[in-house]
């Protein structure tokens, strides 16, 4: 879209201002409703047939019809032993209470089968298939049974229940996080632009704009299902980069009022320079979500087609809705206000400019050992999947792990499900071979399919779901079984399988959101050295990011400050959304401040002056809308999904760094040290490249 087109429409959004505003309106409205009446639900499989978990996954659903069904764990631990006929009354109560649930197709009971009774006697537990996945669970259908279950517990007895449809439960992927974001986003913006009214336009665009992305996100997900958490991600993103869209376009505004243009006036000069930059900030982000369809893993194209229409949504309302809502305001932007009029001084960032400049060689060395810091913990990186272990301390889901784990082994939620394809196979040799391998704790019996296809051996390790050494057990187990017809599968091996999947794919989702932001950077710009420049920038803050989430996820640095249970590696999908996601959202500060230096180098012909011109004028709105994204990312922390306070912390961090000192100190020297080239650009590629500017 050229800068007269988007004049164009912002004149049109103007003029049509109610209009506009009604069909905004209408929009959401009907986008909500449908979603409500017809949207998808979610998918959380993060097993695939590529791997060979996957394969066992599939091999045991097509011949143990209902074997790998959802289920629902009911743990019990008693001071006297389960035999004892009190205690065995009262944990068939609770069995009952079990069976009877809605959705509850049958249930293993401990008395029914020997091996669901600790040696000692003072554990069992019982297993509750479900007729349907966790997801379509009645959360107050299970609210109601996790009460029920604790009731029953007392005088020396305690229950516990645990599976995916109790954690969707005890641990929802949203909470109050939208919200506290939603409101420091808010006092933010007071603060920033001073005046209640201008800071209640960019939240009203955010949330329309994000309304509307999300409807269309949840009726996508009958093409592209997406995860739990998806929506989630997508209204955190959407919420950062809406009201940051916005206020860069109000903050433009303003700046034209001031400069003595008409409202009309400087809502076409806002819409067609600030707006500009909008929409290549918001391609970027898309391009980098784009990233996210190379993994071959059909969640993450229902979390990348998701998040990107609802940064799509939040983009076309900054470029058409908020030019409506600045046509009503007017020049009452400014009412309302909370700034005490001061004289004018020199602003704080032209100062700092100057004081960067004067010594670009000591900021660039001083910088570079801070974030090399900050990433040196990133090379112990480890990838797992949240389980039991990882829920808070004072859940349903944490007890029943505890129990079981104390009465049956640490290996209890670990259990591998090892199939060997028969006649080719010999279970009794497989399960020899396995039994002897170090850090296995026992071996069942095979279990033969009905059919005589397959046969399943439990095999359950010394170790828990995070302990590397169980890692390392299911490398040397397919080691053993290598060239027979054995596949090593369940829960534990899923979850190995996709974290080497993603750590695998990893690096060309880093080649693809690279290059193709390289490509629009160059465009944008017009100089190949500040596309690769901006590009080398981001990739060092993010790695920063993700040294920072190793040091407190694994090491436990502040992890208790920052809510999370324990220890554990980093889940397995979190380093793989980061990447395209950082790197798109670090390239809108790049964009609003490198093209606003350009537009001032245009002018003035100085790089020194143009740095310190683009910086003077642009750094208080970026320290705004960094401020706003950091609050919105770390209000997730106040929820109890252990992989969505990752994301969040690590997109946090990344957009300080990016934000302070990347924005604020390396760009602003190494602009210094690079001087006229940061301009050059070769006469052919002059020629055939498209004009394009994507002013702030």
């Amino acid at each position: 879209m050229t800068d007269s087109s988007l004049a164009r429409l912002a004149a049109f959004c103007h003029r049509r201002r109610y209009t506009v505003l009604s069909g905004w309106i209408v929009l959401a409205a009907t986008m909500v409703l449908l979603a409500a009446g017809y949207g998808a639900g979610s998918d959380n499989t993060f097993s695939t047939g590529a791997t060979q978990s996957g394969q066992a996954r599939q091999q045991i659903a097509e011949h143990f019809p209902g074997f790998t069904g959802d289920s629902v764990t009911l743990a019990v631990r008693s001071d006297a032993t389960l035999d004892d006929p009190a205690v065995q009354a009262r944990v068939r109560h609770v069995v009952e209470l079990l069976a009877t649930t809605e959705h509850v197709s049958r249930v293993s009971s401990p008395y029914d089968a020997p091996d669901q009774i600790s040696v000692d006697r003072h554990t069992g537990y019982a297993v509750a298939v479900l007729d349907v996945p966790s997801d379509e669970m009645p959360v107050a259908q299970t609210r109601n049974l996790l009460d029920q279950v604790r009731e029953a517990g007392g005088s020396g007895v305690t229950f516990a229940l645990a599976g995916p449809a109790v954690n969707n439960v005890e641990t929802p992927g949203g909470g109050p996080a939208d919200a506290v974001g939603l409101a420091a986003a808010a006092v933010i913006l007071l603060v920033a632009l001073g005046s209640v009214l201008a800071m209640g336009l960019p939240i009203a665009t955010a949330v329309l704009g994000i309304l509307v992305g999300l409807s269309g996100m949840s009726l996508l997900g009958h093409l592209f299902p997406a995860p739990g958490f998806a929506p989630v991600l997508a209204s955190m993103i959407g919420l950062g980069v809406g009201v940051d869209y916005a206020l860069f376009i109000v903050s433009r505004y303003r700046e034209a009022l001031h400069a003595g243009r008409t409202p009309r006036d400087a809502v076409v000069t806002a819409t067609a320079t600030a707006g500009r930059a909008v929409l290549f900030a918001g391609a970027t982000v898309v391009v980098g979500l784009a990233g996210l369809l190379l993994t071959g893993l059909g969640f993450m194209r229902g979390l990348a087609v998701g998040a990107a229409v609802t940064v799509v949504a939040t983009m076309l309302a900054a470029v058409t809705l908020l030019p409506a809502l600045l046509g009503l305001v007017g020049h009452r932007i400014d009412r309302l206000s909370v700034h005490r009029r001061r004289a004018s001084t020199r602003p704080w960032s032209s100062r700092w400019a100057d004081s960067v400049i004067r010594r670009p060689v000591v900021a660039v060395l001083a910088c570079g050992l801070l974030l090399a810091a900050l990433a040196a913990p990133a090379l112990d990186l480890r990838l797992s999947m949240p389980d039991a272990s990882t829920q808070p301390r004072d859940t349903s889901a944490y007890a029943a792990h505890r129990m079981l784990t104390e009465g049956f082994g640490a290996g209890f939620d670990a259990t591998l499900s090892v199939v060997v394809r028969l006649p080719e196979g010999d279970p009794d040799r497989v399960a020899a071979a396995i039994a002897a391998e170090p850090g296995v704790a026992s071996v069942s019996p095979p279990r033969r399919s009905d059919d005589a296809t397959i046969a399943i051996l439990a095999v359950r390790p010394t170790t828990g779901t995070q302990d590397e050494a169980t890692t390392e057990l299911v490398s040397r187990l397919r080691a053993v079984t290598a060239g027979q017809p054995v596949l090593v599968g369940g829960v534990v091996a899923t979850a190995i399988d996709f974290a080497a999947l993603t750590a695998d794919r990893l690096p060309l989702v880093v080649a693809m959101v690279v290059g193709l932001s390289l490509l629009l950077l160059v465009m944008i710009f017009r100089s190949p050295l500040l596309a690769v420049k901006a590009g080398l920038l981001n990739l060092i803050s993010i790695g920063a990011s993700f040294g920072v989430l190793v040091a407190v996820v694994q090491w436990g640095w502040l992890g208790s400050v920052l809510n999370f249970p324990t220890t554990m590696p980093v889940t397995a999908w979190v380093p793989l959304i980061m990447f395209p996601v950082l790197f798109g959202l670090s390239m809108d500060y790049e964009v609003f401040l490198v093209s606003r230096i350009r537009e001032a180098y245009d002018t003035i012909g100085d790089t020194r002056t143009a740095v310190r011109e683009g910086l003077t004028r642009t750094a208080r709105v970026i320290t705004a809308a960094a401020a706003i994204m950091i609050a919105v990312f770390l209000s997730v922390m106040l929820g109890a999904d252990v992989g969505v306070k990752q994301l969040g912390l690590g997109l946090a961090v990344a957009v300080f760094v990016d934000a302070t000192i990347v924005r604020l100190i390396l760009l602003p020297a190494t602009m210094e040290l690079v001087g006229r080239y940061n301009w050059w650009l070769p006469r052919w590629l002059d020629r055939v490249m498209p004009s394009v500017h994507g002013g702030a």
